[in-house]
């Protein structure tokens, strides 16, 4: 068999395994991570905090932080079963719109300069579009019959 042969048979061999397995790996990461995140702020160890209080100043910290916290562990347990993903994926959605108010709200603290040079904080919001993407691959497949390593 040619080297081409080899690096084509390859090739195929590795995009089978990234197209079986890489939406499972995708679907429990952002589990894991929403699960994560979530717990930090529960135990006040999340360095988000400061900006979600100072963002959603209407509700007190005491209230409303533990309710992200419970809602975000939600969003990734419910990510974790694949039955409730649709419901991983509504929390998901209605949460998401709030963490993009502090580039609103607070863009002093989201830019050195508005509206294309992030601060560190800033970066952290904008990376939500890649949860929002991911989101939304892995809700392409809620009608697709799983595989038995998927169904985890």
């Amino acid at each position: 068999m040619s080297p081409s042969k080899h690096l084509d048979t390859l090739d195929r061999q590795i995009a089978h395994f990234l197209e079986r397995h890489g939406t499972w790996l995708l679907r429990w990461s952002l589990g894991v991570i929403f699960i994560w995140f979530g717990a930090l702020k529960w135990f006040d160890l999340s360095p988000a905090t400061e900006l979600v209080t100072r963002t959603v100043y209407w509700i007190r910290p005491g209230t409303f932080i533990p309710i992200l916290a419970i809602w975000e562990v939600l969003i990734g347990v419910c990510l974790l079963i694949r039955p409730a993903v649709r419901v991983a994926l509504f929390l998901l959605a209605a949460q998401m719109g709030g963490t993009f108010l502090p580039l609103v709200l607070l863009p002093e603290v989201c830019f050195t300069r508005v509206p294309y040079a992030p601060t560190l904080e800033g970066q952290y919001i904008l990376k939500n579009l890649i949860i929002i993407a991911a989101a939304m691959v892995v809700g392409g497949t809620v009608r697709r019959p799983s595989t038995r390593f998927q169904r985890l």
